[in-house]
């Protein structure tokens, strides 16, 4: 990753046109959201019935919102952090984190206490609350490992390491509970990404961290637009580089516990995202970062309604299809960046 890739200039802040796109993409999402309540399988004729199947819909559609959301905030920062549009929020290890915390709390829960959960902590809560746990402490080793005025690559290294590591372990509790047959079968969708099984109370903890890491996130945008000279060039601008590379990394591991702990543990969706949104919104991070929660709650959102309405006996995983678009507009964004720098 080029760290000393050269940013675009940015596009004037009061662009006449911004609020109009910031319109179409809240009209997108507002009609959006009423569709996903009339996608799926079920029987809406029922009176009873169909109100359950619309509460289902509603709380799985919030869900997918909130993730897509979350994910591709978290690839804004990312990217504006290494100056790079190939970065994502999973090059720092707190995903895969996020992941192994909550395989571990539903090995605890159906291994050590029987599927019996602690007084005042309910069963379906303690994925999720594994999933911020993991993605906390993933955070903390990196940063303890990582010196302060360290460089940006030191800490997409120490990040990347510990991602590898991370999956490892994850792939080596999955052997070892594999005679397990309903916990392995858990333990696989948790890894492929699913919103199928979130309730209220996912939903709730989701929006928790989400919308409570996104307003502070936000606050940095001038800083990240400053960034965009070079970490130097920032440095002399007055941009205190180090302390704005930590707490760009905490509120991106806050944002990405949030998905993955309703179990949105998908791939891509904080690199393309952000690169569609670019060709709208610029560069600008004052812009980018709203747009980017519309435009990822948006994506999701599509995604989940195809994987329902597919005809399929078993619902497609979320991260497959998210693989299967984003790999090609990976390709494209690969191909544009060496056109870019051959010229």
């Amino acid at each position: 990753m080029n760290e000393a890739s050269p940013a675009r200039p940015l596009p004037s802040a009061a662009h006449p046109r911004v609020a109009l796109r910031f319109g179409w993409l809240v009209l997108a999402v507002l009609v959006s959201a009423v569709a996903s309540l009339y996608v799926g399988r079920g029987d809406l004729s029922d009176a009873a019935l169909g109100a359950r199947f619309m509460s289902l819909r509603a709380h799985r559609s919030a869900v997918a919102f909130l993730a897509g959301a979350a994910l591709s905030v978290s690839g804004v920062i990312m990217q504006g952090l290494f100056r790079n549009p190939l970065a994502s929020p999973s090059i720092l290890g707190t995903t895969a984190g996020a992941q192994l915390g909550g395989e571990l709390m539903l090995v605890i829960l159906y291994v050590v206490l029987g599927n019996l959960a602690p007084a005042g902590l309910s069963a379906e809560m303690f994925t999720p609350l594994g999933c911020v746990l993991g993605s906390l402490a993933s955070l903390a080793v990196v940063l303890l490992l990582t010196p302060l005025r360290a460089s940006t690559v030191s800490l997409l290294l120490t990040g990347f390491l510990f991602s590898s590591l991370f999956a490892s372990l994850s792939a080596l509790l999955k052997s070892l509970v594999q005679e397990t047959w309903q916990l392995t079968r858990v333990l696989n969708t948790l890894s492929l990404g699913s919103v199928s099984g979130a309730g209220p109370r996912q939903l709730a903890l989701a929006a928790l961290l989400v919308l409570g890491a996104l307003g502070p996130a936000w606050l940095w945008w001038r800083e990240l637009d400053v960034l965009m000279s070079g970490e130097e060039e920032a440095a002399s601008l007055g941009v205190d580089v180090p302390r704005l590379r930590v707490w760009c990394v905490v509120w991106t591991a806050v944002l990405t516990s949030g998905a993955v702990a309703v179990g949105a543990s998908v791939p891509f969706v904080g690199l393309i995202v952000p690169h569609g949104l670019r060709r709208v919104f610029g560069e600008g991070h004052r812009f980018l970062m709203p747009a980017a929660f519309l435009g990822g709650g948006l994506f999701l959102l599509w995604c989940d309604m195809f994987c329902r309405a597919l005809p399929l006996r078993n619902e497609l995983p979320l991260s497959v299809l998210t693989a299967l678009i984003g790999v090609p507009v990976f390709l494209r964004l690969l191909s544009d960046l060496e056109r870019g720098g051959d010229a």
